[in-house]
């Protein structure tokens, strides 16, 4: 098994509260209405974002992927940073065991930094490389950009 770790940092124009509570804490809520491609995100064991939780993202009919199922680690709703591991899901493959993921929003006199870092770790002795994780990179940066817009353009939604 390997890991491979990638880091990226976005700005952002709204608050580390608002975006942490966007994609985190209440992206059940938010996230359906940003985009098209992410049908529901809900709890499907444990209590709702408590270490040891399982979130599952369900997409529409007929997107690539049917589900992924992401383990919550560890939550700090006071300094915004969430560790959480996809465990389950078309994405894995034969290739990857999991993905551990450390996402921190941190306030910028703009509005805030997102700082992501992934881990991705490999069955066997497969060699992940830098393209094959481009487009999932671009979808997560996609995510960020409209819950950003979505916020801006409604101020009172996660206020």
């Amino acid at each position: 098994m390997g890991v491979k770790s990638f880091f990226e940092e976005v700005k952002a124009k709204v608050s580390p509260s608002r975006l942490f509570k966007a994609l985190i804490t209440e992206s059940h809520d938010v996230i359906p209405k940003v985009t098209t491609s992410i049908k529901s995100v809900v709890t499907i064991e444990g209590e709702s974002l408590t270490p040891g939780c399982i979130r599952q993202t369900n997409f529409p009919e007929g997107a690539q992927l049917k589900y992924v199922k992401h383990r919550i680690d560890a939550i700090d709703t006071e300094n915004y940073v969430c560790k959480y591991t996809l465990v389950e899901g078309d994405i894995l493959g034969d290739k990857l065991e999991k993905i551990c993921y450390e996402i921190k929003f941190e306030a910028s006199e703009e509005g805030c930094n997102i700082k992501l870092t992934s881990e991705y770790h490999t069955k066997g002795d497969f060699v992940i490389n830098d393209e094959e994780i481009k487009a999932g990179k671009e979808q997560a940066l996609g995510l960020y950009k409209a819950c950003e817009d979505y916020l801006i353009a409604n101020p009172h939604v996660c206020a």
